[in-house]
Parts: C-alpha cells; sequence; structure tokens
C-alpha cells in the first residue's frame, strides 16, 4: 500500500468529481431539467405527461424515476462493495458505473418528446451510474489521506468538481445562447449537452483510473454466496456502527438533512423552469452562480471546522437550509430566487464536503474494509434521496405546488438539526472524560 497524502494520488483522486460532476451539473441542475419541461409543456394536457400508459406530472416523472434509481443502487450497493472488498477491486466497479453513467448520457443526445419512455429510462440509468461511481470514490478517501487531512482532502474533492463542471457548463452555454450560429435548435444545442457531458465524464475518468490504486482485499473468508454476503457485510458494518457512540449518532442525523439537502440539489432548476417560469440560459446562469459560490463555500466550511469543529459548523449550515426552504415558499421573482442561489452555494459545498470527512473521520483508521463501511454512509445517502425526491414528488402530485413540496422539506432538517445538537453534547461528555 503506498504511503498516504501523496499529491499525486489525491489530485488524480480529485479528478473523478472534475469527471462527474458535470452530470450533476448539466443533467440533473440545469439543461435537462429545463429541456424536459419545455418539451412535455403541452396546451391540451398542461404539465401532465404519459409514461407507459400512465399519467404523471411532468416534474414529479422525472423525480420519481431519480427516486427508484436511487433505490436501485440502495439494492445493489451492499452486494457491489462487498465483492470489491473481498477482492480489493473497486477501481473496477468505478470504472462500471462511470461507463454506464457516461453512455446513458451520450444516449441522451436521442431524447426528444416522441420517446419519452426512452429518455426518463436513459436519465435514470444516468443517475445510478454517477451515484455507484461515486460511493466507490468516496471509499478511498480514508485509503489515500490521514486523519488530519480528510476534511481538506475532501473540499479539494468538492472544489475539483465545481471547477470542472462550471468549465463544462459555459461550454454548453455557448451553444444554448447562440445555437443558430453552430447550425442547431434550441432543442438540438440541448441535446449535443448531453453527448458532451458523456465525452467529458468518461475522458476525464482515466486520469484517476490510470492513478488509484485498485483497493486492498479482505482477507476474511466468505462462506455465503455473493447476494447474501453483502447484506450480511452490511449487518456486520451495522454492528460495528452501533458500538461507536459518536457514528451512530451522526449518520440519522444525517439521513434526514440529507434528504432535504440531496432533494433541493435535485429539483431546483425544475422549481426555477416551472414555477418561475425561467428560461434555459437564465437556469444556468443560476446555477454556474450557485457553482461559483459552492467552491469558496467548501473550502470555507473546512476552515471553520478547524476552528468551531465539524458538528458545530453542520448545524449551523443546516439552520441556514431551513431558512431556504422558507425562502423558496415565498420566491416570487426571479431576483429573489438569485439571492436564494447565492444562500444555497455557500452551504451547499460545505455540507456534503463535511459530512464525507466528518462520516470518514469517526472511522477506525487504516481499516480494510472502507468500501463496505462507505456502502453503509451511500446507502443511508441514498435512502435519504428516495425518501426525499419521493415526498417532494407525492406531495406536488398532492397538492399540485412544488412551492408546497419545498415547505415540507424544513421538517427534515430541522429533525436532522436536532440529532446533531444531540450528537454536540454526546461529544463534548466524551472530550470531558
Amino acid at each position: 500500500m503506498e504511503p498516504k497524502n501523496n499529491k499525486k494520488t489525491i489530485r488524480a483522486w480529485a479528478f473523478f468529481d472534475w469527471a462527474n460532476s458535470a452530470y450533476n451539473l448539466v443533467i440533473t441542475s440545469t439543461i435537462f431539467p429545463a429541456y424536459y419541461v419545455a418539451i412535455t409543456a403541452n396546451a391540451k394536457t398542461g404539465d401532465r405527461v404519459s409514461f407507459f400508459g400512465h399519467s404523471f406530472i411532468n416534474t414529479a416523472l422525472s423525480n420519481y424515476a431519480l427516486a427508484a434509481a436511487y433505490l436501485v443502487m440502495v439494492i445493489l450497493l451492499p452486494i457491489l462493495t462487498s465483492i470489491a472488498d473481498y477482492r480489493g477491486n473497486k477501481k473496477i466497479f468505478m470504472r462500471a458505473f462511470t461507463w454506464l453513467g457516461s453512455l446513458a448520457c451520450c444516449a441522451l443526445f436521442l431524447f426528444d418528446i416522441n420517446n419519452l419512455e426512452f429518455g426518463i429510462i436513459c436519465f435514470a440509468l444516468a443517475a445510478i451510474g454517477y451515484s455507484g461511481g461515486f460511493v466507490f470514490y468516496n471509499s478511498y478517501l480514508p485509503e489515500i489521506a490521514t486523519f488530519d487531512m480528510q476534511d481538506s482532502v475532501s473540499a479539494k474533492g468538492f472544489t475539483y468538481g465545481y471547477i470542472g463542471s462550471v468549465i463544462l457548463q459555459v461550454i454548453c452555454l455557448i451553444f444554448v445562447l447562440s445555437p443558430k450560429t453552430f447550425h442547431l435548435t434550441s432543442g438540438s444545442a440541448a441535446q449535443l449537452s448531453f453527448l458532451l457531458v458523456g465525452l467529458w465524464w468518461i475522458g476525464f475518468s482515466h486520469i484517476p483510473f490510470s492513478v488509484l490504486p485498485k483497493g486492498s482485499p479482505n482477507a476474511v473468508p466468505r462462506h455465503s454466496n455473493i447476494i447474501k454476503g453483502g447484506f450480511i457485510e452490511l449487518g456486520h458494518v451495522f454492528n460495528k456502527v452501533k458500538a461507536m457512540p459518536l457514528l451512530k449518532r451522526f449518520l440519522p442525523a444525517f439521513f434526514f438533512y440529507s434528504m432535504g439537502v440531496q432533494t433541493i440539489m435535485l429539483v431546483a432548476a425544475g422549481f426555477g423552469a416551472k414555477v418561475l417560469h425561467m428560461d434555459t440560459p437564465g437556469l444556468i446562469t443560476i446555477i454556474l452562480i450557485i457553482q461559483l459560490v459552492a467552491i469558496g463555500g467548501a473550502t470555507l466550511m473546512s476552515k471553520l471546522s478547524g476552528i468551531y469543529g465539524n458538528i458545530t459548523v453542520l448545524a449551523g449550515v443546516v439552520v441556514i437550509w431551513i431558512g431556504a426552504c422558507v425562502g423558496a415558499y415565498f420566491t416570487t421573482t426571479v431576483t429573489e430566487f438569485y439571492i436564494l442561489a447565492i444562500i444555497v452555494g455557500i452551504v451547499m459545498g460545505g455540507i456534503q464536503s463535511l459530512s464525507r470527512s466528518t462520516y470518514s473521520k469517526y472511522l477506525p483508521q487504516d481499516i480494510p474494509d472502507t468500501a463496505s463501511f462507505f456502502s453503509f454512509y451511500d446507502v443511508t445517502e441514498k435512502l435519504a434521496i428516495v425518501g426525499g425526491m419521493a415526498s417532494f414528488a407525492y406531495i406536488e402530485e398532492l397538492t399540485g405546488s412544488m412551492r408546497n413540496s419545498a415547505l415540507a422539506l424544513c421538517g427534515f432538517f430541522i429533525l436532522g438539526l436536532i440529532l446533531l445538537l444531540s450528537l454536540l453534547k454526546a461529544e463534548k461528555k466524551m472530550s470531558e472524560r
């Protein structure tokens, strides 16, 4: 095993975020939602679409698709990470999910209103590829960085992700703003963006694939079959987590505030396009602002955590997220949405980066089965996304308003805040002993 804190390895690791964050920005956050809302709006049916014979509100359908994709990952990840830990080949799975996601993005180049089912399926497959690759990427953190460096290395990954995705977003913006210059229509410019994301994703992923270690095998013999063994391994991790007083308090808090954070990140563009009637250039601009602010936000939160501690900073950030949900409910103008975007940008990168490094720091250091422990972390996050997205979609279908869905997310954040404050008390008691 190579020494930790190797600059070349850390830089290569961060480039995986550079590669796949373009998916998160273009596909889930800006161009796809705007394109999808535009092509599914119909004078006769309003905002309702037919998916394999069933009628849905258009944005609710895409949110249900994401929830289903993450539910698939909840089922698959325990099995795959168990194999990865046992055989020490987590980079193979990281590569496989990357190819799946990038090819699904390329296939969205063919998506239009005449093949809605095809587009939604590719949209879900891209989400599976993105989330599947990320769990193995996350599991490298304690393997490549020492305990004292994990906050800054985690923040470095997110910073690379924001920079890389912004660069590709600007390239896509050029095509979207001036499609006629390139002999395109507004629709084909969006479709070209989907193709560029897939090529960018797989292209830059070769940097970490060529540098990162393949993973360290866990020599403990397995007597159960692969499928059963994965869930047994998850059960073993759960039992270990129960014996860790701080980690077992952190995960429930992480689960509830992630229901809010991840949902907001995934539905923000759809909210802007549908509720505020923002066009694609406007959505791209606002998301670019969020990304640029988030670069500083991730670094700022890392530094603040060194002064005040991770949990104190996380609690403060969750309070800001609660305010953002209330703000979204009352937002009626594009200017107000821009202000809200700046606030969200400051806390978006910070809460993700700090959550990952806090979990990593609560783990026993130098454990061989990091993929299984991070599988547990990612299963928790994916379940939060499933619950958050399904709740958001259901409330919109029930009430007919995305504003009500946004306001309801406050409840998840409040539960997360209460649990974080409880964890903070437990930390102080342990430090006093």
